[in-house]
C-alpha cells in the first residue's frame, strides 16, 4: 500500500510568539497556508500527523505557554501526535514505525523551523526511504545571530530540493496529492 501523509513539525505557540515579537523570518503567514493544506488533506482522508518539540526547560517544556499547538496545527480526534526531544522527528519517536504500519510512503512536510527540525526530519525521512515533498510556503524560517532569515531559508530549501525532497508551494502540492 502506498499512502501520502501530511507531517506538521513543531507548529507550536512558541513559533507564534517569535512571529508576534517581530523576529526576522520567512513565511510569517505559513500558518494560514498550513490550515488550508490541513483542510484539503482531511477532506481527502489523507492522514495528518503532528510532531511537537519538548524540552525540560524554557520555551518547549510541556507546561510552558510555548508548548501547545498553534491554531493551524491542532490535532483532530484520532490524528497521531509524536512528541520529540531531538531535532529529527525520527530520532526520538516511533514515527517511522507508525508510518510503516500505516503503509505511508510519501510525506508532505510542513512546519518549523526550516533550518533545524524541518531540515533534519526531511533528511532522515529520505534516508529511511520515504518520498518527501516540502511545502515551501508552509514552512517557517527564522534568522540566526550570524545570518538573516532569507538566505538561511533559501539555502535550506535549495539543499533539501537538491537531494532529499521536492520543494514545492502548497498549490502545487495540492495538485500532486
Amino acid at each position: 500500500m502506498n499512502r501520502t501523509a501530511l507531517l506538521i513539525i513543531d507548529m507550536q505557540a512558541e513559533m507564534q510568539h517569535r512571529l508576534d515579537a517581530g523576529r526576522d523570518c520567512v513565511n510569517p503567514g505559513a500558518g494560514e497556508v498550513l490550515a488550508g493544506l490541513v483542510a484539503v488533506c482531511r477532506e481527502r482522508a489523507l492522514p495528518v500527523l503532528h510532531v511537537r518539540h519538548r524540552t525540560e526547560s524554557e520555551a518547549f517544556h510541556p507546561t510552558s505557554p510555548g508548548f501547545p499547538a498553534m491554531a493551524c496545527a491542532e490535532a483532530a480526534p484520532g490524528e497521531a501526535i509524536f512528541v520529540k526531544t531531538t531535532s529529527s522527528a525520527f530520532a526520538s519517536t516511533d514515527l517511522e514505525t507508525h508510518l510503516r504500519a500505516e503503509g505511508i510512503t510519501r510525506l508532505v512536510i510542513t512546519g518549523a523551523v526550516a533550518g533545524f527540525c524541518v531540515n533534519s526530519t526531511t533528511r532522515a525521512a529520505k534516508d529511511l526511504g520515504f518520498d518527501c515533498l516540502v511545502v515551501r510556503d508552509a514552512v517557517i524560517g527564522f534568522d540566526l545571530p550570524s545570518m538573516p532569515a532569507r538566505p538561511l531559508f533559501d539555502a535550506t530549501m535549495a539543499l533539501l530540493d537538491g537531494d532529499f525532497a521536492r520543494v514545492m508551494d502548497a498549490a502545487e502540492v495540492i495538485d500532486a496529492l
